[in-house]
C-alpha cells in the first residue's frame, strides 16, 4: 500500500516535470510533494536536460544548448539557495530544501565539469562513459516505473517511504563507490566496503539505498553472532526484497562465516535463476525472494580480535 501511494506520488511528479523551471516555480514543485519524490524529480530533471544537451550538441551541432543548460541548472540552484533563506516554518521543510541543495549542486558541478570536457574534445555525445557513470534517473512510461541507471546497470526504484532524510554530499569517491557497487549487484553479487573507522563506508551503503528508495537494515556483527542468527536475518532481507549491511563483518567466529557463505552462496545462486521461491540451507520450506535484495560487507582490516577473512 506505501509502495503503491509513493509511486503515484512520482508518476505525478514525473508528468510536472516539463512545466517546473518556466510555468511551476521550483519551490511550489517541491512543496507540493514528499521529500524524496521532489528530490527524484530534481533528479530527472537534471538527466532529462543533460541528456538533451548532449544529443543536441551531437546530433544538430547545437553550439548554445550547454550554455543555456547550464544557465538553468546556475538558476535553479540559486532559487533553492534562495528558499532556504527564507523562513521555511517547520524543521522537516529545512531539511528538505537543504538535502535539495545538497543533491543540486553536485549535479551542477558534474554538469559543468563535462561541459569542460565537450570544450576540450574529450566528450562527443550522450554515449560518452563520462555520463554514463553518473547515477541517471528516468521515468519509463512503458513499464510505469522510475528506473536508476549507473553505467550499464538499471535498477528500478523500490518505492519504500523513507521520510525526510539528509542525504550525504557526494564526492568522486563517492561515485566511484556507487559505481562499483552498482556493477555488483548487476551481476548478482554483493558489496564489500573496505577501509579505516569512520571513514564512512556504512554511510556510502546508506546513502546509496536512499537513492534507489531501499530500505537499509545495518546490522552491527559481534562474535556472539551463531549461524542461526544470520540465518534469520538473511531470510528476513529475501522476503523482504531490502537491503542488509553487515558492519564488521570480520568480527564474526570463523566456524560461523563459512556457514554464512554457504547462505550467502544459496541466495546467490536463486537470484542468478531469477527464482521466485528457494530452499535455504536448513530449512524445510521454500523462502520468497524478491529480487531487488542485496547484501553488503563492511571491513576494518588489522584491527586486534578480528578474523582474517580467507
Amino acid at each position: 500500500e506505501m509502495q503503491r501511494s509513493v509511486r503515484r506520488e512520482v508518476r505525478h511528479a514525473s508528468q510536472e516535470l516539463g512545466s517546473v523551471p518556466q510555468a511551476v516555480s521550483l519551490y511550489d514543485f517541491s512543496d507540493k510533494y514528499i521529500s524524496q519524490v521532489a528530490l527524484i524529480g530534481i533528479q530527472m530533471i537534471w538527466t532529462v536536460d543533460f541528456h538533451e544537451a548532449l544529443m543536441k550538441m551531437s546530433k544538430e551541432k547545437d553550439k548554445t544548448v550547454m550554455n543555456t543548460t547550464g544557465k538553468k541548472f546556475t538558476g535553479m540552484l540559486q532559487d533553492l539557495v534562495a528558499t532556504c533563506l527564507t523562513d521555511l516554518k517547520n524543521k522537516t521543510n529545512r531539511t528538505k530544501f537543504e538535502t535539495l541543495v545538497t543533491i543540486h549542486v553536485h549535479q551542477k558541478d558534474i554538469f559543468f565539469e563535462i561541459w569542460k570536457k565537450v570544450r576540450e574534445h574529450k566528450v562527443r555525445d550522450e554515449n560518452d562513459f563520462e555520463w554514463l557513470k553518473q547515477t541517471r534517473f528516468f521515468w519509463k512510461t512503458e513499464s510505469d516505473h522510475a528506473i536508476i541507471s549507473i553505467a550499464d546497470v538499471d535498477f528500478v526504484y523500490s518505492y519504500e517511504y523513507l521520510g525526510c532524510k539528509e542525504r550525504l554530499c557526494i564526492t568522486p569517491l563517492t561515485d566511484r563507490c556507487y559505481l562499483t557497487l552498482s556493477q555488483a549487484l548487476g551481476m548478482f553479487f554483493g558489496g564489500a566496503p573496505a577501509g579505516p573507522a569512520g571513514t564512512g563506508k556504512t554511510e556510502t551503503v546508506k546513502d546509496m539505498g536512499r537513492s534507489l528508495g531501499v530500505f537499509v537494515v545495518v546490522t552491527n556483527c559481534s562474535d556472539q553472532h551463531r549461524y542461526r542468527d544470520m540465518a534469520k536475518i538473511f531470510k528476513g532481507l529475501c522476503q523482504s526484497g531490502l537491503w542488509g549491511c553487515f558492519d564488521e563483518f570480520n568480527r564474526i567466529d570463523l566456524e560461523v562465516l563459512s556457514v554464512v557463505a554457504m547462505q550467502v552462496e544459496a541466495i546467490t545462486g536463486a537470484k542468478r535463476q531469477n527464482a521466485k521461491f528457494f530452499a535455504f540451507p536448513g530449512e524445510t520450506i521454500p523462502i520468497k525472494l524478491i529480487s531487488s535484495v542485496g547484501y553488503f560487507i563492511t571491513m576494518n582490516p588489522g584491527y586486534a580480535g578480528r578474523q582474517e577473512l580467507p
